[in-house]
């Protein structure tokens, strides 16, 4: 499991024209799903964003998580993430996972944020998004979990 994640003071994901989900300050999480992702990956990477600090404190120093911040999280399923663009010119798809088994996963990631307490909106699996944020920082980290 790959997540993308941008530190916003607010981001919106739209689904032909429509605003399906928005968030204020928080994380716009970008998720890819590997084949082999399964409960523990999910549990792996909810348990990070959660914890993760990567907002300013008074002191302009990253030491406050989501919940201390009383952030938002706007998750959106990217499976270009997982492309493998180390040979050619054309990316290669052989480690995602497959439509079914990437939005079982990507709805059970959003129901774990859900459960630890976090305000979470969402894109559409699948579906052509526009997805506009203002990356507060610029402030992005990659996790490979």
């Amino acid at each position: 499991m790959i997540g993308l994640i941008q530190r916003v003071s607010e981001a919106n994901v739209a689904v032909a024209g429509e605003v399906i989900g928005e968030i204020g300050k928080g994380m716009l999480v970008l998720l890819g799903v590997e084949k082999e992702d399964g409960d523990a990956e999910i549990e792996k990477l909810a348990n990070k964003l959660c914890r993760y600090r990567m907002f300013s404190d008074e002191d302009g120093k990253m030491n406050l998580n989501i919940e201390q911040v009383g952030g938002e999280i706007l998750v959106v399923s990217q499976f270009t993430l997982v492309a493998d663009t180390q040979k050619g010119n054309r990316p290669g798809f052989s480690r995602g996972a497959t439509p079914e088994h990437g939005e079982a996963i990507y709805k059970k990631f959003v129901h774990a944020l859900k459960a630890k307490g976090m305000a979470v909106s969402t894109g559409e699996f699948g579906a052509d998004m526009q997805v506009g944020l203002v990356n507060d920082g610029p402030v992005t980290f990659h996790f490979n979990v």
